[in-house]
């Protein structure tokens, strides 16, 4: 049963044996986060260090590691694939000065920590964080255990998705699956592999998303610039996409308004390689044809997604663009030079002109984030079906050129310019030639316009990871971002604002 109070939710599991045991580690597992402080509570003999030493052989991914209890060393460092993860034992701690001298100071960068007699360090500890207790149920026998889960602070609502996420796959017959993390992206979404009879699929841990702040008229950030609240747009995309012979994930089981959803693995193979990852031309032809095959068709505003249940696709409208353009204002210029009342007013007015035209143009459905890392290559399929298509929850009805920008100019990995032109060439030509009316001049200023509007969001988003979300990785790719911005900047039809950019917009060191 989930408990929910002020100070935090918990939820009780009973532990019959160690199975059981193992079952639940894997929950707390996949459920972990870099930097994650989880205290283990209870009785000598109730059950901690055992937890404990699971825990970490899960995380490693092999059941050999020695794991010693940390009572008489206070703390164990263990270098796991996923985050560095601390073990420390405060048993025989008997002050403030034995913490003192414990070297906490030190511990590896975002290192998870599990913590045995917390109650030594009463006072000290932070208002976030998972506490797991753990008692005897002599009942059940010598293995018998009855374990209480309680997030604190910002970890309550991740206490709460723990059972639920249990219970989803339970329910959905995956309960045996062997689970393991992927890397994450930029979101708040968890994805696992889960392999079950020989077989993998994957799954998808989406929590709904509250609304922010209001930003503007009295609507929050997420609303102005059309972001998905729940998997509602996913399944309805990933269903639009395959009515249309391309190949999105099959949807296997879903609980959309929960988040959780079950789908279809397109594997690991991308169109990029190499290290750094650089692009596979071919693939990113097929890429290219891809958006041709479907830039080409006329598509609906309205998505089926269940009887009764229909999902219709937001409009990529002035103000999603220009919000989304400000990031670079409130967090890539924030620091190293504020903007003005002013500078905000010329900034937001540039952009309106820059951008009239798009909203003259034909419209399609804009997939939003249309690059390397969301796109796999599937070798066993034909024609533009070789590309699987991820993360298109945030779809919208909006300019062709976006997408075309998106995979052109891509965030992650360096696209040649001259390979560039190539693939634009590659798409115009196609255009060109099955619509009568395309004027290629006209889209190429879209796709010049589009490329520096997604460039602007990007370096404002990239800042703002590290920054608000503590995930400086993202930084490295900046240079590649002012580059991309430079590029587009330069068309003709864009150098009012590239006046204001070269004005205003100094390059941070190094970029």
């Amino acid at each position: 049963m989930l408990l929910t109070t002020s100070g935090g939710a918990s939820f009780t599991v009973t532990l019959p044996n160690l199975q059981a045991l193992a079952d639940f580690v894997t929950d707390i597992a996949c459920a972990l986060e870099p930097g994650d402080l989880v205290t283990l509570s209870g009785d000598l003999g109730a059950g901690k260090t055992t937890f404990a030493r699971a825990l970490i052989r899960f995380l490693a991914g092999d059941e050999t590691v020695e794991v010693p209890s940390p009572t008489f060393t206070f703390v164990q460092t263990y270098a796991l694939p996923r985050f560095s993860l601390v073990h420390a034992d405060l048993y025989r701690v008997t002050g403030t000065a034995d913490l003192a001298e414990l070297g906490f100071d030190d511990l590896p960068d975002r290192a998870v920590v599990l913590l045995e007699w917390p109650d030594r360090a009463a006072g000290f500890l932070p208002s976030d964080r998972f506490d797991i207790s753990f008692a005897l149920a002599p009942a059940l026998g010598d293995e018998g255990r009855t374990v209480r889960v309680t997030g604190y602070g910002t970890f309550a609502a991740r206490a709460e998705r723990i059972p639920m996420i249990h219970n989803f796959l339970e329910e959905s017959g995956y309960a045996a699956a062997t689970r393991q993390r992927m890397q994450g992206d930029a979101s708040t979404r968890i994805f696992e592999r889960l392999i079950l009879d020989g077989q993998t699929t994957i799954f998808m841990n989406a929590p709904p998303k509250p609304d922010g702040p209001p930003v503007r008229d009295g609507k929050p950030y997420s609303a102005i610039a059309h972001l998905a609240e729940d998997t509602i747009p996913y399944v309805a995309m990933a269903k639009g996409l395959r009515e249309r012979n391309l190949s999105a994930p099959e949807i296997l089981h879903a609980d959309p308004s929960r988040g959780l959803l079950i789908m279809e693995d397109l594997g690991e193979d991308l169109v990029v390689a190499g290290e750094p990852p650089a692009p596979i031309e071919t693939r990113y032809e097929a890429a290219v044809d891809l958006l041709i095959s479907l830039h080409r068709r006329k598509l609906p505003e309205n998505l089926p997604v269940a009887p009764h249940l229909n999902y219709r696709l937001p409009r990529y409208d002035t103000d999603a663009f220009l919000i989304e353009a400000e990031l670079l204002l409130d967090w890539y210029l924030a620091e190293s030079k504020p903007p003005t009342k002013e500078t905000r007013q010329s900034f937001a007015t540039l952009w309106r002109d820059a951008l009239a035209p798009v909203f003259e143009a034909p419209t399609t459905w804009v997939l939003r984030d249309y690059h390397s890392p969301n796109l796999m290559w599937l070798s066993d399929r034909e024609d533009v079906a070789r590309i699987g298509v991820l993360d298109f929850q945030d779809a919208l009805i909006g300019p062709p050129a976006y997408d075309v920008a998106s995979l052109l100019q891509d965030a992650r990995v360096d696209v040649p310019e001259l390979m560039e032109v190539a693939l634009l060439s590659r798409y115009v030509r196609a255009r060109r030639n099955d619509t009568i009316n395309f004027d290629a001049a006209a889209f190429t200023q879209l796709y010049s316009t589009l490329a520096a509007q997604r460039a602007t969001k990007i370096l404002g988003i990239f800042a703002r990871l590290n920054k608000r979300d503590g995930k400086p990785q993202y930084l490295r790719h900046m240079p590649r971002i002012w580059n991309y911005l430079q590029r587009s900047l330069s068309h003709p039809a864009l150098a009012p604002l590239k006046g204001w950019y070269d004005a205003n917009v100094p390059p941070r060191d190094g970029l």
